[in-house]
């Protein structure tokens, strides 16, 4: 049975209903169990309150330790200025030990986000999200053009090939339309089907480590001259290369 995870931070709530969307398509996949969780405001509470953050949402914050324990991973948050929010960007910068043990390896990964306006860097949003997946070892899901909505051209709408959006409007005035929740769900749905593919067809552990007190150095190889005794690296001569070599050490 796959674990699903929808790992989210929305300000004004539009990205909050984008992830109950991407767990509903999620779910549908039978024998899928998801979660929703959110990543902590680092916005003091009076400042949130005051810029009317939505402050009252149901998910549980999530912490970083849990994220090993899912088959897939659905990321979502805003856009700032082109990229992830800082709030995602902070929870992820603190995996460094998942990484580092490659801990994330092999599972899904999927990224959904919205903006304010039409082409306010949502594709841009999106990579900077799966440039985070790709560094964990994820296997990126996006949203293919078969799901055919996001080719209409009868309405204002988000979606893109590299995962679901929304817009918002310059005042947050605009929540998700139906289509782009459609998008969401079709999403979700099919990061489910591609963990319900991988999940327990390997058995062997993607996880990888060096052996303790094992390091891997470049160094250049000395050459020296047959003629005129003269020592130098491969670098300094041109005509007498030796094949590069590599070296390991304590």
């Amino acid at each position: 049975m796959p674990r699903v995870l929808v790992l989210y931070h929305s300000t004004y709530g539009h990205i909050e209903a984008m992830a109950r969307a991407e767990a509903e398509g999620a779910r549908s996949v039978e024998g899928t169990q998801v979660d929703i969780r959110r990543v902590p405001e680092l916005v003091p509470e009076d400042v949130a309150r005051s810029a009317g953050y939505k402050l009252d949402q149901e998910a549980p914050i999530a912490t970083v330790a849990e994220l090993e324990n899912y088959d897939a991973i659905i990321i979502g948050c805003g856009t700032r200025f082109g990229r992830m929010a800082s709030q995602m960007a902070n929870f992820l910068d603190q995996a460094g030990g998942l990484w580092a043990r490659g801990a994330l390896n092999g599972k899904v990964g999927s990224a959904f986000t919205s903006t304010a306006t039409q082409h306010g860097g949502q594709e841009m949003t999106l990579f900077s999200m799966i440039t985070n997946m790709m560094h964990f070892g994820l296997v990126v899901v996006g949203l293919p053009y078969s799901f055919t909505g996001q080719m209409t051209l009868d309405e204002v709408a988000g979606g893109t090939p590299y995962g679901a959006s929304t817009i918002t409007g310059g005042k947050g005035q605009r929540m998700p339309s139906e289509l782009e929740l459609e998008g969401a769900r079709f999403q979700g749905r099919l990061v489910a089907e591609t963990a319900a593919r991988l999940h327990g067809a390997l058995s062997a552990d993607l996880r990888r480590s060096a052996p303790a007190g094992e390091t891997r150095t470049w160094q250049e190889p000395e050459h020296v001259d047959a003629e005129s005794g003269a020592r130098g690296t491969d670098l300094e001569r041109s005509d007498k290369a030796q094949p590069d070599v590599w070296t390991e050490g304590p």
